[in-house]
């Protein structure tokens, strides 16, 4: 107002007189949503400064650490045809109980008596075996005898060489004697054969002449029988030497042919040795096979699905007859994740997790404030990927925070693993431009190794 006039107007009064002042006046309304539109913006600025932890998403299943906790099927070592079941789905089996009962089906088997005429044909094998290795032992007494009389017999001619020798050298010696005396008498019968046909009258008789000559003549015949003499003692000697070679040679042939009598029997204890090994595998096999007829339960669990249904029909080998689930598994999740957050992740980071069936409100940057989520730990991180370009996680449960007992393997999970703590308006910035998470530090595998030695977690595997 211009306050020309002295005159003062009440506002009120005038506002009431007064349509078109009371039309231009603000509501209070309007002044109330501006304070508030004001602290909201005023509050959301003041929560982009706040801490926000990022978090890599996942989603995967239930399943269990050790790879022995996980449904595994059971198969038939050979084939057969189904006798009777022994247990139905849903039931609790221990390990060893009997799953199923089969028969044979191949020709080869069909014998009931298999197995014991299998076990005749090994005894009757080893007792082949032994009366080999007594006829080895025989040849093996019979060489020793017949090097010991190659000995005593080549002792033996060596001595009646030596005596032949002997014999020789007696008899040059009575020959080399007679020829000493014929010279001897020769000469002495030539004095008597002057004295005989002395002039003109004999100085010796005729008589004493002749005697004198005959017994030349019998000296001359000696010398003939001591050269005789001589020649046989030659040749005795001669065939006690042919003796010693042909006795050696002939004792060599028969060592050479019972050493090669042994050798063959030898060769067929070995044949025999490779044909009862053969037949031991064979009676091994149909020992174990025996087993197989009874398939039975490889460890404590339930019998989740019968595979094969029917009584007598037909299974081949390494047929799955049913599913177990072990007993008691060792429950863990696993996560996929991107191949561009691999290198952001490292052993021992904590990971909140939704599991299917269980409701939950999950603040992803403050997990502090969110509702029925469970705790985890990342334990394995696969070293190539593993579906559509996406890795591995394996997560086991939080010490501090036990998972739920009802959970099943196979039930469905989602997962953050959690990352470092950065500004709200930063993460806003990094979504918007679709940047990765970032890291203040880069993952350092000694760290890891630190980590787990401070924080192990135990990991219980069933033996």
């Amino acid at each position: 107002m211009l306050e020309i006039s002295n005159v003062k107007l009440d506002p009120k009064a005038l506002e009431k007189k007064i349509y078109s002042l009371k039309t231009i006046n603000a509501p209070r309304s309007g002044r109330v949503l501006a304070y508030w539109l004001v602290g909201i913006i005023f509050v959301l600025f003041i929560c982009l400064f706040l801490p926000w932890q990022q978090n890599i998403e996942g989603t995967g299943a239930v399943t269990a650490f050790a790879p022995q906790d996980r449904p595994q099927e059971v198969h038939t070592a050979i084939a057969g045809r189904i006798v009777a079941w022994r247990v139905r789905e849903g039931q609790f089996v221990n390990r060893g109980d009997t799953l199923m009962i089969i028969e044979e089906i191949k020709d080869d088997y069909f014998d009931p008596e298999l197995l014991k005429r299998t076990d005749e044909q090994l005894k009757a094998k080893v007792d082949n075996i032994d009366a080999k290795n007594m006829k080895i032992s025989a040849l093996e007494r019979q060489v020793n005898a017949l090097q010991s009389g190659l000995q005593f017999k080549l002792n033996q001619t060596r001595n009646k060489y030596i005596q032949a020798q002997a014999k020789l050298a007696a008899d040059k010696a009575d020959y080399e004697a007679e020829q000493y005396n014929l010279q001897f008498y020769e000469r002495q019968m030539r004095s008597y054969d002057s004295l005989y046909y002395a002039k003109p009258v004999p100085l010796i008789s005729q008589t004493d002449w002749e005697k004198r000559r005959a017994y030349l003549q019998e000296v001359r015949a000696k010398i003939t029988e001591k050269q005789n003499k001589v020649f046989v003692a030659e040749q005795e000697l001669i065939n006690t030497q042919i003796e010693l070679s042909s006795v050696e040679a002939e004792y060599r042939d028969k060592i050479a042919k019972s050493e090669s009598d042994r050798s063959a029997t030898a060769a067929e204890v070995a044949e025999s040795q490779a044909d009862l090994s053969k037949l031991k595998n064979k009676y091994a096999n149909l020992q174990v096979r025996t087993t197989n007829y009874i398939i039975r339960a490889p460890q404590d669990g339930y019998v989740v699905k019968a595979l094969k249904s029917g009584v007598g029909e037909t299974i081949k080998e390494t047929d799955a007859i049913c599913t177990i689930q072990p007993n008691e598994p060792q429950v863990a999740t696993e996560l996929y994740v991107k191949a561009m957050d691999v290198p952001l992740l490292s052993k021992g980071r904590k990971v909140r997790l939704e599991f299917d069936g269980w409701p939950a409100l999950q603040v992803t940057g403050w997990p502090s404030v969110a509702v029925g989520t469970f705790g985890g730990v990342v334990q394995v991180i696969d070293m190539v990927d593993s579906k559509e370009g996406k890795y591995r996680l394996l997560v086991v449960p939080d010490k501090d925070e036990p998972w739920p007992k009802q959970l099943r393997q196979g039930s469905g999970v989602y997962g953050w693993v959690m990352l470092d703590d950065v500004p709200v308006w930063y993460e806003i910035w990094r979504q918007l431009n679709g940047f990765p998470p970032s890291l203040y530090d880069e993952p350092n595998p000694e760290d890891e190794k630190e980590k787990k030695s401070d924080k192990k977690i135990k990991i219980k595997v069933k033996k």
